[in-house]
């Protein structure tokens, strides 16, 4: 069964060119370590609620928008696999692909804020 790995990002709006290309970078590595697909949506429709709201699980300010992404993987063990690959090229400057690399791709958003977490589908639907 598949596995989805879900984001929900802060982001000034004057970045999404930036975003894009960070994330095209970024990107292209997941699907090297096994990915199957990787969807990056940039806030359309993202209305204030009466008790929380996208805005404000990350505390989004003025003049950004709220992204919503998610890759999906084969299952939680490739997942796992890659996610240990990409701690280990993270610690190891020598081993750091140029696209992860925080110096050549930096991050066009306050990584501190966005939010992540992993999920299992429990019912999925296919035209």
């Amino acid at each position: 069964m598949t596995y989805i790995d879900g984001f929900v990002i802060p982001c000034p709006e004057a970045n999404r060119d930036r975003f894009i290309e960070h994330a095209r970078q970024g990107d292209a590595v997941f699907m090297e370590l096994g990915a199957l697909r990787i969807v990056e949506c940039w806030g359309d429709d993202v209305p204030d609620g009466h008790t929380t709201d996208f805005r404000r699980a990350v505390k989004a300010e003025d003049g950004e928008a709220v992204l919503f992404s998610w890759i999906e993987w084969p299952d939680k063990a490739t997942r796992d696999a890659a996610m240990a690959k990409m701690r280990e090229m993270m610690e190891d400057p020598s081993k750091v692909d140029p696209r992860m690399d925080p110096d050549k791709n930096p991050m066009p958003f306050d990584g501190r804020r966005l939010i992540f977490g992993g999920f299992v589908p429990v019912v999925e639907l296919t035209a």
